[in-house]
């Protein structure tokens, strides 16, 4: 089983030395480790093409196409049976590869989500994904301390794409006119919306907790911005309009008037990531990435609405909710979240 792991970098000069490190150190090497320079400006460029990592292909693209473009970038000349993401903020424990890649051996797993951890190491940053009705999602068990609760290798909704692994035919079987990510959505939510394909194909994503990365949180973006915002609010309508059954679709205006009412909460109580967003970044910031973020949305809601038409479907209507149901997020855990 060939294994190619795809790096995306952009001005991460100080993030890629320890994260190509951690793959050199890997009990079970990857085939070939894909760097895509998204037109860094700091040096990165510069510092790839003197490395002399075995296995090591550095990508360097004309303008920054954000995580989708990279890693489609990266996938168009990737030759692995499996394919891995990692964020160049992300440090994998030394037997990542090896505990994850057994998993494959199950032909109706296409994708693998392992255990993320924080940089203190002792809280979690995701372990696999979980999703809210208005198409939301939100990193399963972020930032609960980690005591073992999520030890068991069980199912998983979709891998966080900080950290994620793929069959590289199922990818194929269900692949956009780009490859691997829909290039539309630039950065965030990409991994939900590709999560979902694979879902309505009948694949299965195992959630392995022995294997390990250490995540230095939104270091791109931080963990408050304005565009981080606004990513993920217009790339969550997307994800809807794009992939949700017809009936859960309709519900979504609904179900986002009860999360940015319960948001509104929070900022007021100074709870939750949306009080941190309004104390860091203020209120009259996160309203205005909130209506440029759904008037984008709206326009291109046409161009999302026809491509459910190249979704393929192995689930019916019926299954799918179910698994949707079985990893829901209640409104009080999405809002209160930090």
């Amino acid at each position: 089983m060939r294994v190619s792991v795809i790096v995306v970098n952009w001005n991460g000069l100080h993030l890629l030395p320890s994260c190509l490190a951690a793959l050199q150190r890997q009990t079970r090497p990857a085939d070939e480790i894909i760097v895509v320079d998204n037109a860094s400006e700091d040096g990165s460029q510069a510092w790839l093409q003197q490395q002399e990592i075995p296995g090591l292909r550095a990508v360097f693209l004309a303008e920054n196409t954000g995580f989708s473009g990279g890693n489609n970038a990266g996938y168009r000349v990737a030759s692995g049976d499996v394919v891995v993401l990692l964020n160049n903020d992300a440090e994998p424990e030394p037997t990542w590869l090896a505990e994850a890649l057994p998993l494959f051996e199950d032909a109706r797993v296409g994708m693998v989500a392992c255990k993320i951890l924080r940089a203190d190491r002792t809280h979690i940053d995701k372990v696999g994904h979980l999703i809210y009705r208005d198409g939301q999602n939100r990193g399963r068990g972020t930032g609960q301390v980690d005591r073992g609760q999520y030890d068991g290798s069980d199912e998983a909704l979709w891998p966080d794409g900080c950290a994620a692994f793929y069959r590289r035919s199922a990818l194929e079987y269900c692949r956009t006119a780009e490859g691997l990510f829909d290039d539309d959505f630039f950065l965030y939510a990409e991994d939900a919306e590709l999560g979902m394909r694979l879902r309505w194909a009948g694949y299965q994503c195992r959630y392995q907790p022995r294997a390990v990365v250490i995540h230095q949180h939104s270091a791109t973006l931080g963990k408050f911005s304005a565009r981080k915002l606004y990513f993920i609010e217009r790339n969550r309508l997307w994800l809807a309009v794009k992939t949700f059954p017809l009936d859960w679709l309709l519900l979504v205006p609904w179900f986002s008037l009860l999360r940015h009412l319960a948001n509104a909460w929070a900022v007021l109580r100074g709870k939750g990531a949306a009080g941190g967003a309004a104390g860091d970044i203020g209120t009259a910031a996160m309203l205005g990435a909130l209506v440029k973020a759904h008037w984008h949305a709206l326009l291109k809601l046409p161009r999302m609405w026809s491509k459910r038409r190249h979704l393929v479907r192995k689930l019916g209507s019926r299954e799918m909710k179910c698994v949707l149901r079985h990893y829901r997020i209640s409104l009080r855990e999405l809002t209160l979240q930090d």
